[in-house]
């Protein structure tokens, strides 16, 4: 008997980027002190207020089974949302609730990925991007980006690998480089989707992390709410990671057969989460959690800014930095190890992310800021010895 290649394979052999993040979680088991610089958990946890609504929710009863496509009033809520965010009619039925955005991220690239189709996703990449389209039978194809671009995507880079392709899969404001796409960035990808015929699905779990310039999303694009599915969660917005709940809206038609998958596979979300879910959505908590990051972002400007040897991306959006650390002769991963062994400080190498991140690295701004500007300051000293080494 043998294992489906869709399960062996979910690492195409190789690594799964993570091997910082379990050094520093074996450290801290062990008993040292690391700051821990690597995913994107906030340090403030669920508010209590939603909690208290989680709580209720479950005393009251609401502990069974939930309707699949979720409770009519989040989906309403989801839907009132998104049409006032974008401008483009939404309804119920172009809502699906989701047990997180990574389950949402599955079940798109089901939906218009046909088997050993070519999925299209954008270089630097949220580390789960390329096992989830292997995951469903479809061939991960990266497009490249360039630091020089502020990581922001070429329409004819894109035009040019989608020969076979199904789909492209973007995210903004993106993990991990904080780029935030600008109107002419996503009409070229527009254009690409329409003259290729490709779904879009669109990552926008940061969409109230917008730090410069404005969210878009494509899917107010002439045209594009047809060919669109646009992935959300709850997670980044209220803080509500481990609440697992999120959503997909496109086309009622897609939203119908999703619903249907979701039957056979997670068969919804608690009810008592999605009562959580719908309480957070009207608690007007965004901006409060949000802010941390912004404030942190300034903090990391003002000390970057005193050295010439780690240089920061533009920051436009999400809770991370990306820092090219390419002046002290490392990679992102070597350099990564080097700062945790160190200075027991855990940083993700930019290589986790796709090879356009090679020579940087990603620092999750999610921890409190005295600890946060003195771990940063730590990280550019470490590096400025490392460069004065090269000399």
């Amino acid at each position: 008997m043998q294992l489906s290649t869709r399960l062996t394979n979910l690492n195409g052999g190789g690594s799964d980027g993570w091997e910082v993040f379990l050094r520093a979680r074996e450290m801290i088991a062990a008993g040292d002190t690391v700051i821990e610089l690597t995913i994107g958990e906030h340090d403030i946890r669920t508010d209590p207020s939603i909690l208290a609504a989680m709580e209720a929710s479950a005393r009251g009863g609401h502990t069974g089974y939930a309707t699949v496509p979720g409770i009519p009033a989040l989906r309403d809520a989801v839907a009132a949302r998104v049409q006032a965010r974008t401008g483009v009619r939404t309804g119920r039925a172009n809502v699906l609730i989701t047990p997180g955005g990574q389950a949402a991220l599955f079940m798109t690239h089901h939906a218009t990925c046909p088997e050993g189709a070519r999925a299209l996703f954008i270089d630097p990449y949220y580390a789960t991007y390329p096992g989830t389209i292997r995951g469903v039978g479809a061939v991960p194809v990266p497009v490249r980006t360039h630091a020089a671009d502020g990581f922001r995507p070429r329409a004819a880079d894109i035009d040019a690998l989608a020969d076979g392709a199904a789909s492209l899969l973007i995210n903004s404001p993106n993990n991990p480089t904080g780029a935030v796409y600008d109107r002419a960035t996503l009409e070229g990808i527009a254009t690409v989707c329409h003259d290729r015929d490709l779904w879009l699905i669109s990552d926008e779990v940061y969409d109230t992390q917008v730090w410069q310039g404005d969210h878009l999303s494509p899917r107010a694009l002439p045209g594009m709410a047809r060919r669109t599915l646009v992935i959300g969660s709850m997670s980044k917005s209220h803080a509500m990671t481990g609440s697992r709940i999120g959503w997909i809206v496109g086309p009622a038609e897609v939203i119908s057969h999703l619903s249907a998958l979701a039957t056979v596979t997670t068969y919804g979300v608690p009810g008592f989460v999605q009562d959580a879910a719908l309480f957070a959505l009207g608690s007007g908590l965004e901006d409060q959690i949000a802010a941390p990051f912004r404030r942190r972002r300034a903090l990391a400007q003002d000390i970057l800014a005193r050295q010439n040897t780690v240089g920061l991306i533009p920051a436009e959006g999400a809770m991370y930095l990306m820092l090219d650390i390419r002046a002290t002769g490392l990679d992102g991963r070597a350099f990564a190890f080097a700062l945790l062994d160190a200075e027991k400080i855990a940083v993700m190498p930019g290589e986790s992310f796709g090879q356009s991140a090679a020579g940087h690295i990603r620092v999750a701004m999610t921890v409190a800021d005295d600890a946060f500007a003195d771990a940063l300051g730590r990280l550019c000293a470490f590096a400025e010895g490392l460069a004065a080494g090269q000399g």
